[in-house]
């Protein structure tokens, strides 16, 4: 039996449709797993300016919220011995760097906590090299880093998953888009979900609308700019067929809080288990944190493939707990794990909106919703 009762549930759903109402999105999904068990599955608007409904199994590109479904795959061969957190990159991807080299002391963990340093490359402005997965390795073997390795915590926001694939691929011997959904999406049933669609799946994904200035509440000159052009490439079915695992992700609430719920179980749900407690707890370990991060400016709590609470700036709650980890993406979408009160949560919108502030506040006001209603 939920933890949730009926007013709770109600109150809840009134909130997810208040932010319909008021237009901050066209369509969204909020989702939360308690005790390993669907607690909630709300869904409602459109899947875009002139959409259909949105429902449950509605797909989205799920941007930065990809993030951790690579690292958990990387995780899992960790696991399996394949490699180390510690160990250099060049010990597994040869061409990565030149021995001798700064670049060459790069670690995996260091790629895992954005501290490797190889914030951006060429490829940030290249969505049409997206889908050529060589071009984009040789593009990273290409590219010295920003700052010393290890010296400062930045975002790597699309670095981050051809460093974590490629990385795969070389251990495994298999794409990550496939590893993934080995590894993590059809033990856990998360049936709607991949990094990127596959050739036999139409594309079937809610269209994302950046909102104008004057629908802001904030300079429209802070943050990453024009967000109708941050989105516009998303929109196109090239983009979402390609692999990107720190942005193409296309998947649903549901299949995301499930993803949450196993972590937040120390790794097993029903039965099935993707990493062990040990390794969830490895994995979600603060591993670096600053004040200013070197690519968002904001304070940033990083573990290897989450952001972990406890900041200002965080997505899961206004006073969010600081063992609470998960990823938000650009504007639109939010998963979190809370292991103490064994909670997955996933939020999903096709609205853009500013990040720091406008994503922020929205997204807080349903986190608090749910973790009130839990520890009253």
């Amino acid at each position: 039996m939920s933890r949730l009762d009926r007013s709770d549930r109600e109150r809840i759903a009134a909130l997810f449709d208040r932010q319909l109402e008021l237009g901050l999105h066209h369509g969204a999904q909020l989702a939360v797993y308690i005790d390993g068990d669907p607690a909630l599955d709300l869904a409602g608007g459109a899947t875009g300016p002139n959409g259909g409904e949105t429902t449950s199994d509605t797909r989205h590109v799920l941007f930065s919220c990809t993030k951790p479904f690579a690292a958990v795959t990387l995780h899992a061969l960790v696991e399996d011995g394949g490699l180390a957190y510690d160990d250099r990159v060049v010990d597994h991807w040869p061409e990565f760097a030149g021995e001798g080299t700064e670049k060459a002391e790069i670690t995996v963990r260091q790629v895992l906590s954005h501290t490797a340093g190889l914030t951006q490359c060429e490829l940030d402005a290249r969505p049409d090299l997206w889908s050529d997965w060589e071009a984009c390795v040789e593009a990273l073997e290409a590219v010295d880093p920003v700052y010393p390795p290890g010296e400062r915590a930045a975002y790597h926001p699309l670095t981050y998953g051809w460093l974590v694939g490629e990385l795969v691929r070389r251990i495994s011997g298999t794409p990550i888009e496939e590893a993934a959904a080995e590894r993590i999406f059809d033990p856990l049933g998360m049936t709607d979900t991949g990094i990127g669609l596959r050739d036999h799946e139409p594309d079937d994904v809610a269209t994302l609308a950046a909102f104008d200035e004057f629908d802001r509440c904030r300079d429209p000159g802070e943050g990453l700019g024009d967000y109708s052009q941050v989105a516009a490439p998303f929109n196109t079915t090239a983009v979402r067929r390609a692999v990107v695992p720190a942005a193409t992700g296309i998947g649903t609430a549901p299949d995301m809080a499930r993803f949450y719920a196993c972590l937040a179980n120390g790794g097993t749900l029903e039965g099935t288990r993707i990493l062990s407690a040990e390794t969830v707890e490895a994995a979600t370990a603060l591993e670096a944190e600053t004040d200013a991060d070197g690519t968002l400016g904001r304070p940033g709590r990083f573990a290897l493939g989450f952001w972990k609470g406890g900041t200002a700036a965080d997505p899961y709650g206004s006073l969010t707990p600081e063992y609470v980890f998960g990823h938000a993406g650009l504007g639109s979408s939010v998963g979190w794990a809370d292991p103490e009160l064994n909670v997955g949560f996933a939020y999903v919108t096709n609205g853009v909106r500013e990040g720091s502030y406008e994503h922020a506040a929205r997204v807080r006001q349903l986190a608090d919703a749910v973790r009130t209603a839990l520890v009253q």
